[in-house]
């Protein structure tokens, strides 16, 4: 178990055994589930309902409820959650709220809408597989994170919404046994900007302290009505790390580019990167990065922000400014290094930057409705981020 536990939290980029080892060696792990047919995950205890026929296999969340997925005493991993609900909507995806709380702390590692938490940012569930998460046919939520805790783990579902979901399966499988002593805790944090600041980068993750790793974000972006068909994907990903404060040590190249594609993003969905959703008719785009093959560990704290910067000819850019849509323009691209002019220095643009032709490349920050949740490990079960928004803010 120590040896699995770690190449998990440790060195996830790290080769595993191989799968013939991990199939024919014995090892002294006690396996558990818990679903309707057996809630406690109590040895001997399943399926005791209708002489063991099919007795209860879902439980029913009213509206403004809290169903407890699974209540554990002891030390423990969760290995896999499985769940499937009949209301599927982007609604009911956004008003479902999971919450994880590992060794009885008083406020969730874990607070994010059901469908984000899965990949289905934006409320859009359709099939995917990645290294964490999956939907085999867009009709259900799996995932396999390993989650440590040493004293006690308690997942609820709470129905935000005023509209019950009557058919509610899941498993949550788990082994039993103590974790190694520098296993972290598993953390997700949902927030959303309806509106992100002309200038201002979006927190993927808020500044949080202490030891642990960045494991990725699932992201949705509803691209705003007056910018009409621009890109919107130019923005950098960044990662401040430990004693960073204006400049971040981690910097990419723009917003396609750290989902590994380019040149734009359309649908795909690999191992480590993928764009779920994109749809320039209804402005919607959802897609993820996860950092096991490059992994991401800070010693005192992190931050992980994105860049909110779009692009477009520069005529249509300076039209849109003439009209009065909210946008700072930031470079100019004429198709080369020599003719790449940076309109934020301290001296202003360089004069050459009056020659470019109007058909030229301009980057230019701008505002649009992101949300984000983002994975990490922390080496306590407490991030000290603030509470989820409320239905009324997640759902419009």
């Amino acid at each position: 178990m120590k040896i699995f536990v770690l190449a998990f939290l440790g060195a996830l980029s790290l080769p595993s055994p191989t799968l013939a080892q991990e199939l024919y060696q014995y090892q002294p792990i006690v396996p558990r589930w818990i679903s309707p047919e057996n809630k406690s995950g109590t040895p001997g205890a399943g399926g005791i309902e209708n002489s063991g026929a099919k007795g209860h296999p879902y439980e029913t969340l009213k509206a403004g409820a809290t169903l407890v997925l699974a209540d554990i005493q002891g030390a423990g991993i969760v290995r896999r959650i499985w769940i499937t609900v009949n209301e599927r909507s982007p609604e009911m995806l956004r008003s479902v709220r999971l919450e994880m709380f590992w060794d009885g702390a008083a406020t969730p590692a874990v607070s994010s809408p059901l469908g984000d938490f899965f990949g289905a940012g934006l409320g859009a569930l359709v099939p995917f597989e990645n290294a964490f998460f999956s939907s085999p046919e867009g009709r259900s939520f799996n995932t396999s994170i390993p989650m440590p805790f040493r004293r006690s783990a308690r997942i609820l579902l709470t129905n935000d919404a005023s509209k019950d979901v009557n058919l509610v399966f899941y498993d949550v499988d788990y082994t039993l046994g103590d974790p190694p002593p520098d296993a972290l805790y598993f953390h997700a944090y949902w927030h959303r900007k309806r509106a992100t600041t002309v200038g201002q980068d979006f927190r993927v993750l808020p500044r949080i302290s202490g030891r642990g790793r960045y494991l990725g974000a699932t992201l949705g972006v509803v691209t705003a009505l007056a910018y009409g068909e621009t890109w919107w994907g130019e923005g950098e990903m960044k990662v401040f790390l430990d004693g960073d404060a204006a400049r971040a040590t981690l910097v990419g190249t723009g917003t396609e580019d750290a989902v590994g594609s380019g040149w734009g993003l359309g649908v795909y969905a690999h191992r480590y990167q993928g764009a779920l959703v994109a749809d320039a008719k209804t402005r919607r785009w959802v897609f993820y990065r996860l950092h096991v093959p490059d992994p991401i560990f800070f010693q005192s704290g992190c931050e992980v922000a994105l860049q909110q910067i779009g692009g477009a000819e520069m005529k249509t850019v300076l039209a849109m400014q003439q009209a009065g849509v909210a946008l700072k323009p930031v470079t100019i691209d004429a198709g080369d290094r020599e003719h790449f002019y940076q309109l934020l220095e301290a001296d202003g643009p360089p004069a050459a930057a009056s020659t470019a032709p109007d058909t030229a490349w301009m980057n230019f920050y701008r505002s649009d409705d992101v949300s984000a949740v983002a994975y990490f490990y922390l080496d306590s079960p407490e991030s000290g981020l603030p509470p989820i928004a409320s239905v009324a803010d997640r759902l419009p």
